[in-house]
């Protein structure tokens, strides 16, 4: 199983980044897609899920409007469209994969993406 995360970077406040997570190794489609993020000194939160079923999204207050989280099946990669990037948006954002069955499940990290928003 891999998620390989791509996109991070430097931006200047306000401006924009997409994040891609390109998955292999599991049925891309059954799974949660998620992006978290952790900034320094601070726990790790949740941004943004998917559920590749049925593309049901999910946010974080904070980033409502701002990010938003997409999925494609037929390339098993989900990304995540930041914009109006904001200092306190600094943080290595790690992609998540998770299935819940009945009785067992799975959850998969990245190896994560800095993130860093400064001017």
């Amino acid at each position: 199983v891999q998620l390989v995360e791509s996109g991070g970077g430097l931006v200047q406040p306000g401006g924009s980044l997409r994040l891609s997570c390109a998955a292999s190794g599991f049925t891309f489609s059954s799974y949660t897609m998620s992006w978290f993020r952790q900034a320094p000194g601070k726990e790790r939160e949740l941004v943004a899920s998917i559920t590749n079923t049925g593309g049901r999204t999910n946010y974080a207050d904070s980033m409502k409007g701002r990010f938003t989280i997409s999925g494609d099946n037929a390339k098993n990669t989900v990304y995540l469209q930041m914009n109006s990037l904001k200092p306190e948006d600094t943080a290595v954002y790690y992609c998540n994969a998770k299935f819940i069955g009945l009785g067992y499940g799975y959850n998969y990290w990245g190896q994560g993406t800095q993130v860093t928003v400064s001017s």
